[in-house]
């Protein structure tokens, strides 16, 4: 049991969810005002990926994270940021018959040092490090992240001094985090985001939730979350396995059956289940002392 627990909200994600709740905050405006609603619903942490303001697709601009961050700080909300580096590895085949050419319209496949460009200049407390390739829902999509891309991401990620939080969304996931680490490109402590539930990943019942746990290493620091009606029964499931919560409109749009969510709503929902089971909630100055996180702002 985790007894100090720390929850994290990741406000957007980059689906199409967007299309499904006209609560998913899609300009920088929104996503920033999203990340200080959720602190002050009570996570310690945002999760931010940014959108194109007029059609609400996934966006790698520079710009755009760079006014939600300043549009956060000017808010005077204290709040770990924790940005998306996993942007740029999705590759989509042609079709099944015909897997090449790539259909270039939906591929979007870049260098391991382009996808950092906003973290290196906006130097958050935490970015994403997406610790293996994945079949990953869609029928020709691939999410893509070999081993030689994530090592140079992981020594610009040190080299910048931002804490990299391991997003692992199965075993094999976790002996590629372990091995970085080994190599001395991930500093102590050493942050991981179990991501459940999602196919083709790891399953989220209990059985497969628990071979994770007990594959990470002591001294390790891990969240885990899961997706739709399973988000909220996870941020119990979290600290009862002796990890912290993530919820967010990333992960789930719906509070109770046919009611949308705010990303507020989700955390102070899970804040409530949280206190009744008598966890404490840490604060983000606690999160930053606990990381050894560095804020720049």
């Amino acid at each position: 049991m985790n007894w100090d627990t720390f929850i994290t909200c990741a406000v957007t994600g980059s689906g199409q969810s967007h299309t499904k709740s006209d609560k998913i905050p899609v300009t920088p405006a929104e996503i920033a005002a999203a990340c200080v609603e959720a602190a002050q619903a009570g996570a310690a942490i945002a999760h931010v990926h940014v959108r194109d303001p007029e059609t609400g697709a996934p966006s790698r601009d520079t710009a755009l994270y760079r006014e939600v961050v300043a549009r956060v700080r000017d808010s005077g909300t204290d709040v770990v940021l924790n940005l998306t580096a996993g942007m740029g590895g999705d590759i989509v085949l042609g079709s099944p018959e015909a897997p090449l050419p790539l259909n270039e319209d939906a591929t979007d496949l870049i260098g391991a040092t382009e996808r950092l460009v906003h973290v290196e200049e906006l130097l958050p407390e935490i970015c994403t490090l997406d610790c293996g390739t994945m079949n990953f829902a869609e029928a020709d999509y691939v999410m893509t992240n070999t081993p030689g891309t994530l090592r140079t991401m992981a020594r610009r990620i040190q080299a910048a001094g931002v804490k990299p939080e391991i997003e692992v969304f199965d075993l094999g996931h976790l002996w590629l985090a372990k091995t970085l680490v080994d190599e001395g490109l991930i500093d102590d402590p050493v942050l991981v985001q179990l991501c459940m539930g999602i196919p083709y990943g790891a399953p989220n019942d209990l059985n497969s939730v628990m071979a994770m746990v007990n594959n990470i290493p002591a001294g390790w620091c891990y969240s885990m979350f899961s997706i739709g009606r399973m988000q909220l029964p996870f941020a119990a499931q979290a600290v009862l396995a002796g990890g912290n919560v993530r919820v967010g409109l990333e992960d789930n749009i719906w509070l109770n059956r046919g009611v949308p969510a705010s990303n507020g709503d989700l955390v102070e929902r899970a804040a409530t289940m949280l206190s009744a089971m008598n966890v404490n909630l840490l604060t983000p100055a606690e999160v930053r002392s606990k990381l050894n996180l560095k804020k720049r702002w």
